[in-house]
């Protein structure tokens, strides 16, 4: 096998006591650098014009992708900040940057030396660490929802971040998104309860607070096309006709006018909306 196949199988990027180990001499990468095939990276990295950069820039710090950048690999829905995360250890020594976040805590998952991302659940207690608290929920409820982790092994890690068990205590993998997390999050301060996936009419609704008053949240992932939207309504309208009050909010108005969505909610339970008929109270 060429040098540079063997490159681009391990992700664009390895160390040379990796090619080493694999049966590549000294010679054979001397010349696949003095090619241009590939350049290193910190001296002892080597990679591939098409290595992906967060994996290079972690490599050229002698450290591992972390946090939020994990989270962009993974795709799991986040609130970015603009940041390349890190993590390095502890006596390493970094060059400041305005567009770099360093780690330097380690994760309760120990990560071989070779490793350049770290581990799904090393970047949630990162997260946890260096995010605001919903910012940090998010990104733990996407992780939950899409099975990259599941409570039983989050249960049982020993953290010892206090922000990390606080995140940890109220995660649950049950929204779709971050818009059906954020909601919950911001009106449990409240003292509201919101039930989420529940079905009704035969479909699952994003939440649900009391007995009728539904809550949905349009997402650019998940009500992007005309189909879905037309979906959407008509069970809104199914819902109603049942006796339902449905209110509906998108991506912004949750993002960035919610204290008008919160004002309408509150409203509509100061109504009763949220209560069951007089005849079907106990």
């Amino acid at each position: 096998m060429e040098f540079g196949t063997w490159l681009a199988q391990h992700g664009g990027i390895a160390h040379s006591e990796q090619a080493v180990r694999a049966g590549f001499t000294l010679h054979a990468i001397r010349h696949s650098i003095a090619s241009g095939e590939c350049a290193r990276v910190r001296r002892n990295w080597l990679a591939l014009p098409s290595a992906p950069a967060d994996l290079r820039a972690a490599a050229a710090l002698g450290g591992r992708v972390a946090c939020l950048s994990v989270a962009r690999r993974l795709e799991l829905w986040n609130l970015a900040d603009g940041m390349n995360h890190v993590s390095v250890p502890r006596n390493a020594i970094v060059p400041a940057s305005s567009t770099l976040r360093v780690h330097w805590s380690a994760g309760p998952i120990p990560v071989a030396r070779f490793v350049l991302v770290e581990p799904v659940v090393n970047a949630l207690v990162h997260i946890a660490e260096c995010q605001p608290f919903e910012n940090a929920l998010v990104v733990w409820d996407s992780a939950l929802n899409k099975k990259l982790t599941n409570p039983a092994e989050l249960a049982r890690l020993h953290l010892r971040s206090a922000a990390a068990r606080a995140v940890r205590a109220v995660s649950s993998g049950l929204a779709d998104s971050g818009l059906e997390t954020l909601p919950v999050s911001r009106l449990a301060a409240s003292g509201i309860r919101v039930s989420q996936q529940v079905m009704l009419d035969g479909h699952r609704v994003d939440g649900l607070i009391g007995h009728r008053l539904v809550l949905q949240t349009d997402g650019f992932s998940f009500h992007s096309t005309a189909g879905q939207r037309r979906s959407d309504i008509a069970h809104d309208r199914r819902l109603v006709l049942l006796g339902y009050t449905v209110l509906r909010y998108d991506y912004r108005q949750i993002l960035f006018d919610w204290p008008r969505v919160e004002a309408e909610i509150l409203h509509a339970m100061a109504q009763g909306l949220h209560l069951a008929p007089p005849q079907l109270r106990r």
